[in-house]
């Protein structure tokens, strides 16, 4: 059951954090630290380069990196050192504010529709700091004899902040840890993030050659040059094969029971030329790539194959031998998952199951998951729960919602979990 007064609190705590979404990232966190402090915890607000940050299993360059520093706000709640201790995270940070005109109410006042709450951000995620919060208010109120160590950590995310990795690698140890986010796949809080796919996106540059001719227009002479859309073919048809063969033989079982396959490589896009030049032989192809792959598997050995299966292509061009493709990789991340018999995952089950009424199950399908960071980075057992949600705006969409009665939920859950993990020693007795 949902306590009725926690339930205001919550509501009236997000509709705060949606009002100061208008004033940017700063404004949220600064009162996500307010917030914190009044609920008795120990508060510390920690700037940090995300570009210094010292990750392990990931990388981010050029756009793909977020530049500028960025501020971690960490909330501590000290308990007892012999029982189980608690790392609860999310994250401030939203899209970039645009497009506010084609909402159907002010992006920034949280309003109320047919069970559902708009605002901007508000799945995406500050109903995860809003249930954070209040589970601490909570938890501050249990005698610290009788829990472990919680700490809250609102962290930016998006576009490679690493607010978590720079807390993890500040020296931070836990047991477990929970992410709170709302649940983009549409089953809400009846179900768990417990497993995230790797992800790796990168970039392929296909030289060419002009014809030997001043004419404006090279049809005529095409024979003579070097089409680097021709050689991008040979490259598309390569890497179509590696998928094939990943496919074929890169399983993991949670994955392939839901869409058959634990791999895919997607071509996503390739520009040559300017459409209204249809004569003309261009110097430059560009590929865009992006590859899911499951825990287990490295980024390094994923990198290999992709340059292995390309280089192998251009050796058998004579263009492509002389002129090899350039490989840029953008971005990547390493897949991580907690096992459903893990202590951690059934603590978090027991406590959904208990406020929903339903047993939840593990959506496989959350790639590049932020619960791989506590994993990756520091080897600490991780899940994460969420309400339920829709229309968010990094999905291109607007009116983003979450769900009234499962975000209630979901910030009973998380007290819930807290609680019962932190409530016991760290060989499992209370």
């Amino acid at each position: 059951m949902v306590d009725q007064s926690a339930g205001a609190r919550a509501l009236s705590f997000l509709k705060e954090l949606v009002a100061a979404q208008a004033s940017g990232e700063p404004a949220v966190q600064k009162c996500v630290a307010n917030r914190l402090r009044a609920n008795g915890c120990i508060v510390d607000e920690r700037a940090y380069d995300p570009a210094a940050v010292p990750v392990i299993g990931e990388f981010a360059g050029g756009r793909a990196q977020t530049q500028g520093q960025r501020t971690n706000v960490v909330a501590r709640l000290p308990g007892d050192p012999q029982k189980r201790s608690i790392l609860v995270f999310a994250h401030p940070d939203s899209e970039p504010v645009d497009n506010i005109e084609a909402w159907s109410s002010s992006p920034f006042v949280l309003e109320e529709r047919a069970g559902r709450l708009y605002g901007w951000g508000v799945a995406d995620d500050l109903a995860g700091i809003a249930a954070g919060a209040l589970a601490l208010e909570a938890a501050a109120a249990v005698p610290e004899a009788d829990r472990g160590d919680i700490v809250f950590i609102s962290a930016p995310s998006k576009r490679h902040a690493r607010g978590v990795s720079a807390a993890l690698h500040d020296n931070f140890e836990a047991d477990g840890a929970l992410y709170l986010h709302p649940a983009e796949s549409g089953a809400g809080l009846t179900e768990i993030k417990a497993l995230a796919s790797g992800h790796l996106e990168f970039r392929i540059i296909i030289s060419g050659r002009y014809p030997d001719t001043t004419e404006p227009s090279h049809t005529a002479f095409s024979h003579l040059a070097e089409n680097p859309l021709d050689k991008a073919v040979l490259i598309h048809a390569a890497l179509k094969k590696l998928d094939a063969e990943r496919g074929a033989n890169i399983h993991h079982p949670a994955i392939d029971k839901v869409v058959g396959r634990s791999t895919n490589l997607l071509i996503s896009n390739i520009s040559c030329g300017e459409d209204r030049r249809f004569g003309r032989i261009n110097l430059e192809c560009t590929m865009g790539c992006a590859l899911s792959f499951p825990p287990g598997e490295t980024l390094e050995d994923v990198k290999s194959q992709v340059e292995a299966a390309i280089m192998t292509a251009a050796a058998e061009d004579r263009w492509l031998a002389e002129n090899p493709p350039r490989i840029e990789w953008v971005a990547g991340v390493t897949g991580a998952e907690c096992p459903p018999d893990h202590p951690l995952y059934l603590a978090a089950a027991r406590a959904v199951e208990a406020v929903t009424g339903v047993v939840p199950h593990v959506n496989p399908m959350h790639t590049s998951s932020d619960i791989r960071n506590p994993i990756v980075q520091k080897g600490i057992p991780t899940v994460a729960i969420g309400g339920l949600c829709g229309d968010l705006t990094q999905n291109g969409r607007t009116d983003e919602w979450i769900d009234r009665d499962d975000f209630l939920r979901m910030a009973t859950a998380t007290t819930e979990i807290i609680l019962g993990w932190c409530g016991e020693r760290r060989n499992g007795t209370n």
